[in-house]
């Protein structure tokens, strides 16, 4: 049995933090995930989220966000640059979010159902 207490699923996810301790940090900058936990030294280079977030991000927020510049468009028909304003920061900020998101929720999985090797 482990020492440390086992944190939520949704406080992994939403927070970011070591899927073991659930006080450090899992990422290092926007999107790379740290190599060590610096409060419980969980080696976290073992933990791969490979391309299943950026596929689930490509199709799902892509599809969202045709459908919203569709709408917009025919519905104010704006100039092309509101299109531009709008839509890149948008896509960008929603898509580092959800791939933050899934990230972690997929290295929270694979520590919990020990698909990686045992850190104990």
């Amino acid at each position: 049995m482990s020492r440390w207490p086992r944190p939520a699923t949704a406080e992994v996810v939403l927070r970011g933090t070591c899927p073991r301790c659930g006080q450090g940090k899992l990422f290092r900058g926007l999107l790379s995930v740290a190599d060590r936990c610096t409060t419980c030294d969980l080696d976290l280079r073992g933990h791969d989220a490979g391309d299943g977030p950026a596929v689930f991000v490509i199709l799902g927020l892509g599809a969202v966000v045709m459908l919203l510049v569709f709408w917009v468009e025919f519905r104010f028909e704006p100039p092309w640059w509101v299109h531009v304003l709008l839509w890149v920061p948008f896509t960008f900020f929603a898509a580092v979010w959800m791939l933050r998101l899934l990230k972690a929720w997929l290295i929270q999985q694979q520590y919990t159902h020990r698909s990686t090797a045992l850190d104990e």
